[in-house]
């Protein structure tokens, strides 16, 4: 495109093809050093042809990147305003106004870029975070649950919703079954039977939980007992919570003691570390045992995966054991519901169904592998059903294959 342009110092009357300006704006905006001529000759692009909004564009890039904020900003909304189908503009000034913490301008921008580019995610990314910088929870609760559907590819989106999900007023009561059994003449089966109440806050959560065992050999029950338990995992700041659980059971079917911490820290692009530990007491009648634990887990989002893998250091005096598990969760719409697949070697205090011989296994091989499904239905009730295969050494040298199958039923209030 050619056109003339008379200057105002009575120079004489010249063609320009602004398509061939185009380009050389556009190689010296690549330049920050070039960053003036790019702005003079943008400007000069403009006289020509005050409708060929490239050069309003560019000028508002190169205003932002020397730091002229006001600048960029006048040019990219002269664009938006006048063609809003220019995506590049959004994609510009939305990045500057949240640097800017522009809470109420990034919104209404980010809601034009939806509405012009319904299908892009990287702008519901950009609504999203200036709807945190207005601190309002519920709004950016609801505002995850609608477009999670439409993008379950974004980690972010799912770890964050997961995580506000858990400071919404919520009380459950519920019972959980396990049933352990085994592939040796005589042993078992196990039974595992709980119940518990959890209350969910904004600041965490608190779960108290009453368990029974019982044991059986050949038929008839070897040992049975209850355990107590006390847990709550409450918020530590914005991307930070912690968990805290004690048990005590006066019974040889569990340990005595349980103490529990662990910190966790989401970060960026869907990534969570934790660093905690545990102390286990028993005391069966050869003499107390005490175990200590050190864990370090580490957490990914990817898409509608969340993949975790935790290892424990673990010891009793001068000996040391490891054990790892890994976890795969699928979701689909809430926390609630998803499958999962699980794996790992060793012992580890997180393990129900077996803790109560954690002092006999912690030093023996074992291999295990699991899946299960749980289910949110009809708003109120959270179901879930696992199988898990333990490939596990009884005694050095010796094995034993054990089949556990687990339901959780519980009633949201």
């Amino acid at each position: 495109m050619a056109v003339v342009f008379v200057g105002n110092a009575g120079l004489k009357a010249q063609q320009i093809d602004t398509d061939s300006l185009l380009q050389v704006v556009i190689e010296k905006s690549k330049d920050k050093s070039k960053a003036n001529e790019a702005i003079a000759l943008g400007r000069l692009g403009i006289q020509v042809a005050p409708d060929y909004y490239d050069f309003h564009l560019l000028l508002g890039k190169v205003y932002k990147e020397v730091g002229f904020y006001d600048s960029a900003r006048y040019f990219l909304n002269l664009v938006i305003e006048n063609n809003p189908a220019y995506k590049d503009a959004f994609s510009i000034i939305l990045p500057l106004e949240l640097e800017q913490q522009q809470m109420e301008v990034g919104l209404r921008l980010s809601e034009m870029a939806i509405d012009n580019f319904p299908d892009e995610a990287k702008f519901y990314v950009f609504k999203h975070a200036f709807i945190q910088l207005e601190r309002d929870e519920r709004k950016e609760f609801d505002f995850l649950q609608s477009v999670i559907v439409q993008f379950p590819d974004q980690s972010n989106f799912r770890q964050r919703l997961n995580l506000l999900e858990l400071r919404l007023d919520n009380d459950r009561i519920g019972t959980n079954y396990s049933l352990t059994g085994f592939d040796r003449d005589g042993v078992g089966p196990w039974h595992l039977i709980g119940m518990q109440y959890i209350r969910e806050r904004r600041w965490g959560s608190l779960i108290g939980r009453i368990n029974y065992a019982n044991r059986l050999s050949a038929g008839s029950s070897i040992d049975s007992g209850l355990q107590y338990e006390l847990e709550s995992y409450f918020f530590t700041g914005r991307r930070s919570y912690s968990y805290a659980g004690l048990a005590y059971s006066p019974s040889l079917v569990f340990p005595e003691q349980r103490y529990g911490y662990s910190f966790y820290q989401n970060l960026d692009k869907g990534w969570e570390w934790e660093i905690g530990g545990r102390f286990t007491s028993v005391a069966p009648p050869e003499g107390r045992r005490e175990f200590r634990s050190l864990i370090f887990g580490l957490s990914k989002y990817v898409g509608s995966w969340w993949i975790n893998l935790r290892s424990f250091v673990q010891n009793e005096e001068s000996q040391f054991f490891p054990a790892f598990t890994f976890t795969s969760r699928y979701y689909m719409n809430t926390r609630f519901d998803y499958f999962t697949i699980l794996a790992g070697y060793g012992t580890s205090p997180d393990e129900r169904p077996t803790l109560g011989q954690f002092e006999n296994r912690i030093a023996l091989d074992s291999w295990r592998i699991g899946a299960g499904y749980f289910r949110l239905f009809g708003e109120k009730f959270v179901s879930g059903i696992q199988a898990t295969y333990n490939y596990q050494e009884f005694d050095p040298g010796r094995t034993q294959q054990e089949y556990e199958f687990s339901l959780m039923l519980q009633y949201k209030f």
